[in-house]
């Protein structure tokens, strides 16, 4: 049994000046972003499905609002059988969701093919259903860090030798980290997470969900960005990171944002006090 521990901390410097110093912030030209992601629990009767497409625009940094993205013409298609899933805009602004509440669960070898139609230009993104493992156990351990007051649970699961695999945990409260089974393959594994926060008493749910390396990359790179306090790391980060969305009829418009589909289990525990 190997383990691994998880630091995660942050360093606050506050610092006084005198003197008041304005910094121009380079805007450009709002690009579209697109946010499909889905969550399918296949280890449940029935089987789940959560997420959605949200689609912004994006806008310059210090903004604390996007905005949204209406009239946008949104399909998946079946790449293995041309079947497409027709979505449309919910009373949410921005958040489409399939046609008439269509839950479709796909298939692991099959590509899906996301197209958005967005002021007569087409965005194309193509990803497959990728899988993952069930969290085997997790336990509330007495570790803490630097402030000595942090929450450690201990979260416990067995990869699959047969494949390379690529995992986003999700740890509620918009908490996330990426692993790869690099140096656990095949193993039982366990590592511990820290709640920097008081959480004494709360239900939280774990997830534990597949994505492939290109995914995982990409979220590496956008929890590095982000403090993951208060609006989850999958906001506007301080640097343009491109995802696997293209422009098909204007390569130089690009497009930000991920179409992802991943197999999730999900574990749920009570922090006790």
């Amino acid at each position: 049994m190997k383990k691994l521990i998880y630091i995660f901390s942050m360093l606050l410097i506050f610092t006084s000046c005198e003197d008041v110093i304005d910094v121009d912030v380079p805007e450009g030209e709002p690009r579209l972003v697109v946010d499909a992601s889905f969550e399918f629990y296949l280890n449940e009767t029935p089987v789940d499905v959560e997420g959605g497409i949200k689609l912004t625009l994006s806008a310059p940094f210090f903004d604390e609002t996007l905005p949204t993205v209406s009239n946008a013409t949104v399909f998946i298609t079946n790449l293995s059988d041309n079947s497409i899933v027709n979505f449309e805009e919910t009373a949410e602004p921005g958040l489409y969701l399939p046609e008439n509440g269509a839950i479709v669960i796909p298939e692991f070898g099959s590509q899906y093919e996301l197209t958005v139609i967005y002021e007569n230009e087409t965005y194309k993104a193509i990803t497959e259903l990728f899988p993952t493992v069930p969290i085997d156990n997790i336990e509330q351990g007495d570790g803490t860090l630097f402030e000595g007051d942090e929450t450690e649970i201990i979260i416990s699961f067995t990869d699959d030798g047969a494949r390379d695999d690529f995992y986003l945990f999700d740890f509620d409260f918009n908490l996330l980290e990426v692993s790869e089974d690099r140096f656990y393959q095949g193993e039982a594994f366990n590592f511990s997470y820290f709640y920097e926060d008081m959480v004494s008493g709360r239900d939280i749910t774990i997830k534990i969900l597949g994505i492939d390396k290109r995914y995982f990359n990409y979220a590496s790179l956008l929890i590095e960005q982000s403090d993951q306090d208060g609006g989850g790391p999958f906001q506007t980060p301080p640097a343009l990171l491109r995802g696997n969305v293209i422009n098909t009829t204007n390569p130089d418009n690009y497009a930000l944002g991920y179409f992802n589909l991943s197999e999730a289990n999900r574990f749920e525990f009570t922090i006790q006090e």
